[in-house]
Formats: structure tokens, sequence, C-alpha cells
């Protein structure tokens, strides 16, 4: 079974996402530039970052400008705290705050005890923690606030100022060397590194856990956007954006710092034209992911915002054709890639430089090639599909996820060994359908399931259902994603029937309930009561039909009704 090969792995050099056949691959890396030969865990990258250039901007927060040294003295500090509340190997420590650069401290002082972090949303209703943390069975949590009951074990606070934790103070440089990392118990590159929590299609959250390699093969040095070379770009800076709690922020944290640049924290929500145009003259951001959803609001609203980038990072959904053309136009020195990865595969799973020609291809905007520490496969079953064949894409390499904390049936499912070229190997059945050219360029076609991307993030609408079928006086339902303009989704159309006995909710009451159960993104835009939900001849839930009676809408909460 043929399988397609990522730059970066052994053998291969490191290239530019897509480089076409036939030319030359990027430059050696700047000695030192990026996570050294030798650095396996994300923290120890940024460490050695510390150790060589102490005084280098590794993060901004607001007005504040935190250095390599500093951010290392007090995840040293965050350590040592949460040493001596129980953390360690195999531990999963829940983190509630807000993004700042308390936050990643504390995130890179969790890796230093040798657990793994699980980075939540402060904002998440109480009930969905309250899940999230039963499945972490955390002995330590860092969090700024009570907890509310929704988690167990020692609470291991901030201080009110500042990156450490409460009643501590920064671990001296000597110390760190001699007391600190030494008297650790010892990890490398397969053990868990953070846990993501996505949609599930059984009413709970999955929690993906993934390992140290994952972030390190990618964001490594040998994956373009972030390769720092002698007498090339210099080293990236970056706006966080994403929710703490997505693989984005992997990208946006870890991809600046394990290279030695700078991550740029915004405040507040979404990152917008006129913030980019900002911290592009104030703070030099030359490189900057957005989500489809995003690139295209951008595209439309404020074409000239990427003035001054030197790299466009976007995917997630399929990208508009006609935005893309236009990016093209307008900014032809800027490069545009569009990436392609379910968090199973922590961030990317393939990529491409975005060229003219690709606005060509029928099947739209081509996915790439595979990232460093990825394979590709295109498998019907267990057998490898013919170029231009659809089939399921599955990933293998140092780059997928370790399992499911908690569901090792699901983890059996997802994960299974298949023989490729008579060899046993692990990989990811993502249940995207796509096929490869005979350049081995991946094209994504669409899902084999009912998982959709709505506005970047990944949804299962049987979750939402399932939580829907809890609300008192509803007997049934289906969520429906509303397509766009651009071939993805726009959002969530729930539809309900009462229960025979009781007060019927309206749907204002409905989506009320929901908003206090469910992550912003579950919560269906769209709410309306039906009698009945059709069906098809044969039986079915009629998901069409069901689109078929939306009309555009006011405030879109009752639309229809």
């Amino acid at each position: 079974m043929s399988a397609t090969v990522a730059p970066g792995a052994p053998g291969a050099p490191p290239v530019s996402p897509g480089t076409p056949p036939g030319t030359s691959p990027a430059p050696e890396p700047e000695p030192g530039a990026a996570s050294e030969p030798g650095a396996s865990l994300i923290h120890e990258a940024v460490a050695r970052h510390a150790a060589h250039r102490p005084d280098a901007v590794a993060l901004v927060d607001g007005d504040r400008r935190v250095a390599y040294a500093e951010l290392d003295a007090a995840a040293e500090a965050w350590a040592a705290a949460l040493l001596e509340r129980g953390a360690g190997p195999g531990v999963f420590v829940p983190v509630v705050l807000r993004r700042s650069a308390t936050l990643v401290a504390a995130l890179l002082g969790v890796l230093k005890t040798g657990a793994a972090y699980a980075a939540l949303d402060p904002d998440w209703p109480a009930e969905r923690l309250r899940s999230v943390a039963g499945v972490l069975a955390p002995r330590v949590t860092v969090a700024a606030e009570g907890r509310d009951g929704w988690a167990d074990g020692v609470l291991c606070p901030p201080s009110a100022h500042g990156l450490l934790p409460r009643d501590a103070t920064a671990v001296p440089p000597t110390r760190r060397g001699a007391e600190g990392s030494a008297a650790r118990p010892p990890v490398d590159g397969s053990c868990p590194a953070t846990v993501f929590f996505t949609s599930g299609t059984t009413g709970r959250p999955k929690a993906v856990v993934s390992g140290h390699r994952a972030t390190l093969s990618l964001l490594g040095g040998c994956f373009e956007p972030f390769t720092v070379t002698a007498g090339g770009p210099g080293r990236p800076v970056m706006p966080q954006a994403a929710p703490v709690s997505w693989d984005g922020f992997t990208l946006e944290a870890w991809g600046p710092l394990i290279n030695g640049g700078t991550s740029v924290l915004i405040d507040g929500g979404y990152l917008m034209p006129g913030t980019l145009r900002t911290l592009v003259e104030r703070e030099g951001v030359d490189t900057v992911w957005l989500t489809a959803s995003l690139f295209h609001l951008f595209v439309d609203e404020d074409p000239g915002c990427f003035e001054g980038l030197r790299h466009v990072l976007t995917g997630g959904e399929r990208l508009s054709v006609p935005r893309v053309r236009a990016f093209l136009d307008r900014h032809p020195s800027v490069r545009l890639t569009n990436g392609y990865g379910p968090v199973e595969t922590c961030v990317f799973a393939t990529a491409r430089r975005v060229r003219r020609s690709d606005c060509d291809v029928p099947s739209g905007i081509p996915v790439g090639e595979p990232v460093p520490g990825r394979r590709v496969h295109l498998l019907t079953g267990a057998r490898p599909a013919a170029p231009g064949a659809t089939a399921e894409i599955c990933v293998s390499g140092d780059g997928i996820a370790l399992g499911y904390l908690g569901d090792a049936e699901l983890t059996a499912r997802a994960f299974p060994t298949v023989t490729v070229d008579g060899v046993p190997t692990r990989m990811y059945r993502t249940g995207d359908l796509g096929f490869q050219d005979l350049d081995g360029v991946v094209h994504f076609t669409g899902r084999a399931d009912r998982q959709v991307k709505v506005r970047g993030h990944r949804v299962e609408p049987e979750e939402v259902e399932a939580v829907v079928r809890t609300v008192a006086g509803v007997a049934d339902c289906a969520v429906v994603p509303v397509p766009g303009a651009n071939g993805g989704h726009e959002r969530l159309a729930l539809f309900y029937t009462r229960a025979p006995a009781g007060d019927p909710p309206p749907p204002r009451a409905v989506r009320r309930d929901l908003a206090g159960r469910l992550p912003r993104h579950l919560v269906p835009d769209l709410v309306r009561e039906l009698a009945e939900l059709p069906l098809t001849a044969n039986g079915k839930l009629d998901r069409a039909a069901l689109l078929r009676t939306l009309r555009p809408a006011g405030d879109g909460t009752e639309a229809g009704s």
C-alpha cells in the first residue's frame, strides 16, 4: 500500500507546503533557530530559548512584554506549586484561565511536571465544565475563581497580578537547573501534553489526548511557516486569538514559542481586520491563522488588512474561490496556505500553498500534501484507493493523537492498526472523504457521516440533539446545518416537537436552556417548533424538507415560526 510521506519525515528535507516537483527545498534551518535537535518536549524547546536568548520577547499581553527568561521562571514556579498539589506524569490538569501570559506560564508549568493540560474556557456553562472535569478526574485544577462544584481536587489559583501562582515567587535560574528539572519524573515525546475537547455523537464531548511529539513534529522547524533560516525571514510573530480549548491555540502559541518567536495575545474574542492592521504595524505580526469563515470576512470587509504579512494560514472549511482569487490578486507577495486536519491530527494533516491555478480545480481549492510528522492514506476499508478515486482520508505518523481519554472502545475504532506496505501501522480514520490526484495532492470532497464545520468549529449534530431531548417539554428534535453561500455551513437550525403532556416550551426558552448547557458554537442559531418532523418515503427524517421551511429571519431565534 502506498502512502504520501510528509516533508520533514526521515530522509525528506524541509519544504514549503505543496512545493511543486522539481523545485528546490527550503533552505536549511538556521542553527539554534527553532526547537534544537534533542528537544522532544514542548516546554524543553521553550526553555532552550530562555537559556540562549533570555531577553527576547516571548509574549505580548496588552502593554506587557514577557521575555523568555521571565516566562520560563514563572513556569518553574507553577511547576513547583503544581507538583506539591499532586500534578505529575499520568495526571490531567484542567486550566481554566482567560487568554493571558499567566495562562501560557501555567500551561508550561503543567508540562514541566510531566502532566498534561486541558485548557478550558472560563465562559463555558458550569454543566459543560462539570462534564469535561468528570473525564479528566483532576487531582489539581488551575482556576482563578470558585469552581461552582464542577471540579474536584485541589485548587491552584494564580496571583492577583503577575505570572505566578498565588503565594509563589519566581524560581531563580540556578535552582531551575539544579533542583527543578533534574528532580522531576522523566517523560518523553510520546507522553500526553494536552487534551482537546471536541464534539461527540453521544452527547458527551470527546477528550482527544495529544502528545508532545504531535506538536513538535509539526511546529519544530520543518513546516515552512515556522522555519527560521539563515538569511531568510525572522522568527515568527503571530497573534493568539483562537479559543484556548482549540488546537488552534497550539498553532498560535506553541508555534512561535517553540521557534523563538513571539505570540501576541489578543484581548477579547475574535481577531478583526482593524486589529490585525494594528498588530502588523505595532507588534510586527507577520503570520496569521484565520478560519476559512474569518478569511472570507477579512477579504470582504477590508482586503488591504493583510498588507505587511508574510504568511496567512487558513482552513477548517471549504475556501471560497472568488475570495481566494481576490486575495491572490491583491497580495501576490503574501503566502496563502490552505490547511486541513481534524483535532486528532493536531492542527494540520495536510497543507498547500495556494496558487492561482488552484482556483480552476473543479473540486475546489486542494488541501495539499502531508505536513511534517504525518502520512496520508486514501482507503476504502483497508485497501488503498487509486488516484482520483474518492475514499476515506486516513492519517498516520507522530502527529496523530494518543486516543480518547476514558473511551477505549472509541479509540480502538478510530485508531485501528492497518497494514501499510507490509508494516502494521496505527492510523486515524478521519471520516472525511477525498481523493489524491496523480501528483499526490489531496482534495477534500465531504464527510461520511453528519459531522460538519460551522464557522470553523467541528460540530456533531447528534451531540446537540442529545441535549435537546433532555429539555422539559420536548419530545423529539433534529439539528440541521444550514448551508452558506460558499459551500460550507453558516449556522445550526433546531426543529423540535412538543411532548404530549406538560407545557410546551417556546423556541426562545429552548434556546435559553441550551445556552446554559452547551458551548456557544453548539447552540443553534435558529430554533423552530413543529407539529411533527417530516419523513421521506422510506420513513427517514427528511432533513432537506426541514431546510426548505427556513426563510430569511430577523433575529433568527424563531425563524419560520
